[in-house]
C-alpha cells in the first residue's frame, strides 16, 4: 500500500500578502538553484519584483505541508488555442527530492486538465526538470535559445494524458 503524501495540493491565492511573499520567496530560492545547474542567472523569475509575480496572469496551485509551510509552486495559463502552458514549476530547497514537484504536477494534469494538451520549457542542463517531464510523459521538443548563453528545453503533453495518471 503507498505511503501517503505528507503534502496536499490547494490553489494560491496571490491577492493574500503572506502567500504572495511566500511564493515569491521560495521561487527566489528555487530559481537560484536553477541558474546554478544551468550556468545561467538571466532566468526571468529569479529576477521577478513581488509586484511584477502578483500581476501575472496565471493560475496558482501550491503542495503545502500539515503545518502549511509551502514545499512547491506550480503555475500555469490557458492558451487561446486551448491548451495549457506551465509558466513556472518551483520546489522549495529543503522539499528538493521530496515529490512535491511531481505531485502538483500529476495534480494539475489529473485534476485540473484531464486530457488537454500541456507544453513547458525548462533549462536545457536541469536534470531534475527535465527528469520529472519525462518520466510523466512529457515529449521532448526542439532545443532553443532566446538569449545567447541560455538553452531551453520545450516539452509537450499530448491530449491523451500523462504516464501513470
Amino acid at each position: 500500500m503507498p505511503v501517503p503524501s505528507p503534502l496536499v495540493v490547494r490553489p494560491l491565492d496571490l491577492a493574500e500578502d503572506a502567500t504572495a511573499s511566500a511564493v515569491h520567496r521560495i521561487g527566489r530560492a528555487a530559481y537560484a538553484v536553477e541558474a546554478r545547474l544551468i550556468g545561467f542567472d538571466g532566468i526571468p523569475a529569479l529576477h521577478e519584483s513581488l509586484a511584477r509575480l502578483r500581476e501575472q496572469p496565471l493560475h496558482w496551485l501550491g503542495a503545502l505541508a500539515r503545518d502549511g509551510e509551502i514545499a512547491g509552486v506550480l503555475a500555469w495559463r490557458e492558451e487561446p488555442d486551448g491548451g495549457t502552458a506551465i509558466d513556472r514549476l518551483f520546489v522549495s530547497p529543503p522539499w528538493f527530492r521530496r515529490g512535491a514537484g511531481s505531485l502538483l504536477l500529476r495534480h494539475l494534469l489529473s485534476e485540473r486538465l484531464p486530457g488537454r494538451p500541456v507544453t513547458v520549457t525548462t533549462g536545457a542542463a536541469n536534470t531534475p526538470a527535465l527528469t520529472l517531464y519525462t518520466r510523466l510523459g512529457f515529449t521532448r521538443g526542439p532545443d532553443f535559445s532566446p538569449v545567447p548563453g541560455l538553452t531551453m528545453a520545450s516539452f509537450t503533453l499530448c491530449a491523451s494524458g500523462p504516464a501513470g495518471v
